[in-house]
């Protein structure tokens, strides 16, 4: 199922039609030279990256502070900061050239977003929301992560037809609660994202 840029542009970025729209540029020139996305991309920016990464905008209270974990391009941090300018975002990365290029995006669609170079392990702050998109199995990923979920706060892990199966291989935490969401947006393929939620 496709949906049009100009209804991504008029739904989710009201606000920031023309940074969205340089930042899909960027990502089809900076991002395919420097090998963050794959050649063959290109052609599919709208809709199999910035499109992918609106759902999981639709789990997060207003004003949230949220990280993103292994960010790589920017998603979907980027695309979260450019559909939700309510949002306070930090985005973590720990390869240099990756580092780079969000820092070159950030000042030149002018985002308040603060980028740390280094692994999950050693941020050493909370936030109210966690997320990822292709980092590792939930297994893996939750015990990584979980040092920088904020009391009530989630991690929210955007996943593939997989996701319910991690979850069964995820040995639960103490005090938390995991859904799983299927995020149908008008015109969108069905969104499965992870949310674990400490419930203190």
């Amino acid at each position: 199922m496709t949906v049009s840029r100009e209804t991504l542009l008029e739904r989710y970025f009201s606000q920031r039609p023309h940074e969205v729209t340089r930042y899909a540029e960027l990502l089809g020139t900076w991002g395919i030279e420097r090998g963050l996305i794959g050649p063959k991309e290109g052609e599919r920016i709208w809709e199999r990256h910035i499109a992918n990464c609106l759902p999981v905008t639709t789990l997060m209270r207003e004003g949230a502070s949220v990280v993103d974990i292994g960010s790589g391009a920017g998603l979907p941090g980027i695309v979260i900061a450019l559909a939700r300018p309510d949002l306070r975002l930090t985005l973590v990365e720990p390869l240099q050239r990756r580092v780079d290029f969000l820092n070159e995006v950030i000042q030149e669609l002018d985002l308040p977003i603060t980028v740390i170079r280094g692994k999950a392990e050693s941020v050493k702050r909370s936030f109210d929301i966690v997320t990822a998109r292709a980092v590792a199995p939930l297994p893996k990923l939750l015990p990584m992560v979980w040092p920088l979920i904020s009391s009530k706060g989630s991690l929210l892990a955007i996943k593939g037809e997989s996701a319910q199966s991690e979850i069964d291989q995820t040995e639960p935490k103490v005090n938390t609660e995991t859904f799983l969401h299927l995020v149908e947006l008008e015109q969108f393929e069905v969104a499965r994202i992870i949310e674990v939620k400490k419930s203190i």
